[in-house]
């Protein structure tokens, strides 16, 4: 078969340019996923992420991937879960809709990537959102992502959000408006209207609306192996399904759409890459970019978890059974009840040292109505609470490499948390705030254990940070976009030293926004997908 655009990867930026270039009759579509339709209970119910982001007994929507092992995090395996259906880790994210500051965006331009300050940025963000507060000068309301508020938050959400004003920080309740710092309960990507209270990933706003067009064709449950080069153009991609090899076209481009992981494998199983990394593994060569697969960079966050006297929050017991039979009813019944939850309610931003920039928080908090252990793949008895704290901006930087020229064996994945000593002096600086807000009188007349307090105690913050911080599910860099000649793909977005291959995800981010990453993955698919339909046209 043969398409004008071949996409690679249904996950958020995917699905964006797949409904976008579909738009245009005149443009026909290939969407490649690896996953399935996006459509299950298990997407559509917030709470059931809980159930997607376990390992075992099964996988579900989930590539469950593991880290090698952090020097700086005591030789520990991370755990890297990312999506595997249409909509990609929107389907099994917490669904938080933060942008960062400008500040970011603006640090790309000076890095080099003109044309992608938030200047440049903000238009897509608004063309992107469906938010239920309306249309401003920050915000859309007529874009196929629905944003609005939680809809049944558990109070305790909004007692956080007292004990980090009682902390000094402002209530701020727009971190996507004028200023970014400050506490607040987060909005987030659910559905309002006839759909209230189901999780509105970016297929089921962007794709599912639209999957019927004639010119679009998806296929899901296609794995695909590697990109077909011929002098040094991209002109097919070879992927299986049902054992069954095929070769499907692209007449204009194939579009990598694969994400942080899975763009850089598939360009180094292509033949692109590091020329030394590629021959240790017998591919041949179509083009020497040393950048493939280096800059990954990704948020690290230390959870404190703590038992609370109230049973208004997901926990383990004879009560939890009941709340849940009650909260099932309720979301059957009009989408509301603790079913609806994103589980991380409420957040804040705020700059962990008194020399940095309010105006630039550089670090995040997520406040959880549950007790969070080792990503929620552990469930203990009782009733708690977490609070996770991040810094934003590291400076470290880690690799994605092959593991073997299998197209089905996961990448090596080594994030390299903590090796730059920045990065360990802010995550202090944070945690430490954290634990103090936590002390304050509107939380803590909750709090009836620390339970990391003992651990502190024997090994110092540091050594509970190294024992156990992971990832917030951020990554992000491994096909870096910029205008220097090292760069895996220039500002438009297209593979260097190829022609007819560009890479759109959150892959090709030069540096970490200092939010929660969903967001500009999907502005910088809208902003791209404008341009190639431009080019399009004119090349007809």
């Amino acid at each position: 078969m043969e398409f004008d655009y071949v996409i690679v990867g249904g996950g958020s930026a995917g699905c964006v340019l797949a409904a976008r270039l579909s738009e245009d009759r005149n443009i026909n579509v290939c969407l490649l996923e690896f996953g399935g339709d996006g459509k299950s209970l298990a997407v559509r119910l917030p709470a059931a992420v809980i159930m997607m982001m376990r390992d075992k007994p099964i996988k579900i929507n989930n590539w469950c991937f593991n880290t090698v092992p952090q020097t700086h995090l005591n030789n520990r395996l991370g755990y890297q879960p990312r999506g595997q259906c249409l909509g990609g880790s929107s389907a099994i994210n917490a669904m938080i809709y933060t942008r960062g500051s400008a500040k970011d965006y603006d640090r790309w331009v000076d890095q080099g990537c003109d044309g992608w300050g938030y200047e440049q940025l903000l238009p897509y963000f608004k063309k992107s959102e469906n938010n239920s507060r309306g249309a401003d000068d920050y915000h859309g309301d007529s874009g196929p992502l629905h944003v609005t508020e939680l809809i049944s938050p558990r109070p305790i959400s909004s007692v956080f959000v007292d004990a980090c004003v009682a902390n000094g920080l402002d209530r701020n309740d727009d971190f996507n408006g004028a200023k970014q710092d400050g506490a607040a309960l987060y909005q987030v990507s659910h559905f309002h209207g006839d759909k209230q209270g189901q999780r509105c990933s970016v297929a089921a706003a962007y794709l599912h609306p639209v999957e019927d067009r004639s010119n679009l064709t998806i296929v899901t449950d296609a794995k695909v192996s590697r990109v077909l080069i011929e002098n040094k153009r991209a002109t097919s991609v070879i992927y299986h399904k049902h054992e069954e090899e095929y070769t499907i076209k692209a007449r204009s481009e194939v579009v990598l759409c694969a994400g942080t992981f899975g763009s850089p494998k598939i360009l180094m199983l292509s033949g692109i890459g590091p020329k030394a990394h590629l021959q240790e593994h017998g591919i041949e060569v179509v083009y020497d970019s040393p950048n493939v697969g280096e800059n990954l960079q990704d948020h690290l966050d230390v959870v404190f978890d703590y038992e609370v006297n109230t049973k208004d929050v997901f926990g383990v017991g004879f009560t939890a059974a009941g709340n849940l039979i009650k909260a099932s009813n309720e979301w059957r019944k009009d989408g509301t009840g603790l079913l609806t939850t994103n589980f991380a309610e409420a957040g804040a931003f705020f700059s962990a040292k008194e020399e940095a920039l309010k105006d630039w928080p550089d670090t995040q908090l997520h406040f959880v109505i549950s007790r969070v252990i080792n990503h929620g793949r552990e469930l203990k008895w009782g009733y708690a609470i977490s609070i996770h704290s991040c810094y934003l901006r590291p400076e470290s930087r880690g690799t994605v490499k092959l593991s073997s020229t299998d197209p089905s064996a996961p990448p090596l994945i080594d994030p390299n948390y903590l090796s730059h000593p920045k990065d360990v002096d802010y995550m202090l600086a944070g945690a430490e705030r954290t634990r103090a807000i936590m002390q304050e009188a509107p939380i803590a007349k909750y709090i009836t254990k620390d339970y990391a307090a003992p651990y502190i105690e024997k090994d110092g913050l540091l050594g509970y940070i190294r024992n156990k911080s992971d990832t917030i599910y951020h990554p992000i860099g491994t096909c870096r976009m910029g205008s220097d000649s090292l760069s895996v793909v220039d500002l438009d977005l297209k593979v260097r030293g190829v022609d007819g291959l560009r890479v759109v995800d959150a892959s090709i981010i030069p540096t970490l926004n200092s939010a929660n990453t969903n967001a500009p993955t999907i502005a910088i698919a809208e902003k791209i997908a404008d341009q190639i339909k431009a080019e399009h046209v004119a090349s007809a």
